[in-house]
């Protein structure tokens, strides 16, 4: 591949802002790496969706990052990767990575013998999760706790917020009191209520992230296809959002920790 494709971005997207705990990881692995990020707020949340319509906004926003210039993608939402990421993959010219719920290193890590999956409907009812629970779960209990408001409160920026804390106090109790020693954040929008949600659990209890996962995914992937770029560089990152452009940039710049500038898309 040339040196110009080599300088060519990563494309990550997610049904909304919850990816960018994704992009922070990628760009903390990877910091050379020039990237595109798409937020499909205006669709969100994914998790009440039904199937044929999460399919059909991925496979659309995949094209809009190929037009861009993407040399891999990133699907940096779980209900899209449990839902779509085999058609995606069946088409794309290019290497893409998806996300799992990390229950195979929960399972290996738990003490108690108890894990919770917190989640969205869709990402729970898949047999992605299924497998995974049927693979990893022979000798230990996994508690899967779908979390229905949780992605809207992110979508919001309300990251501390006494309703925030309310419905993970509704999700994670009743995980606690079954004996969950480990929780899994089966939904890119969740780390960032990791205070929230750690000041609910206390110190005992491990909290499980598979972005840093993804991102040596990436980086392992670039590298089989010798498509890293050679530059070291300060590296660019560019927003996309279905959602309205200034409501995107105020929360995008939030969560991604300083101002930017966010596209429109349809």
């Amino acid at each position: 591949m040339t040196a110009l494709g080599n300088d060519a971005p990563i494309g990550v997207f997610d049904s909304g802002v919850g990816g960018l705990s994704v992009l922070h990881a990628i760009h903390a692995k990877l910091p050379e790496e020039n990237l595109i990020y798409v937020a499909d707020s205006g669709n969100a949340p994914y998790g009440d969706r039904d199937a044929g319509f999460i399919a059909a906004r991925a496979t659309k926003i995949t094209e809009i990052l190929l037009t861009r210039g993407a040399k891999a993608i990133v699907v940096a939402c779980n209900t899209v990767s449990v839902v779509a990421i085999e058609r995606i993959r069946s088409w794309c010219p290019v290497p893409v990575v998806a996300m799992e719920p990390a229950i195979k290193p929960a399972a290996q890590n738990t003490r108690t013998g108890v894990i919770g999956v917190l989640a969205t409907r869709q990402t729970i009812a898949s047999p992605s999760v299924a497998r995974l629970c049927q693979s990893h779960g022979q000798n230990i209990e996994i508690l899967l706790q779908p979390c229905p408001g949780l992605v809207e409160q992110v979508e919001k920026a309300e990251l501390l917020s006494d309703a925030s804390r309310a419905l993970l106090v509704e999700y994670i109790s009743p995980l606690l009191a079954a004996g969950a020693d480990t929780l899994v954040l089966g939904c890119t929008h969740y780390p960032f209520l990791a205070q929230l949600i750690r000041d609910i659990v206390g110190p005992d209890v491990a909290i499980v992230d598979p972005a840093v996962a993804v991102a040596r995914q990436v980086a392992r992937r670039l590298g089989d296809q010798c498509v890293s770029t050679p530059h070291p560089r300060p590296a660019e990152a560019r927003f996309f959002s279905s959602a309205d452009p200034d409501d995107a940039r105020t929360i995008i710049s939030v969560l991604w920790g300083q101002n930017v500038t966010v596209q429109g898309i349809e």
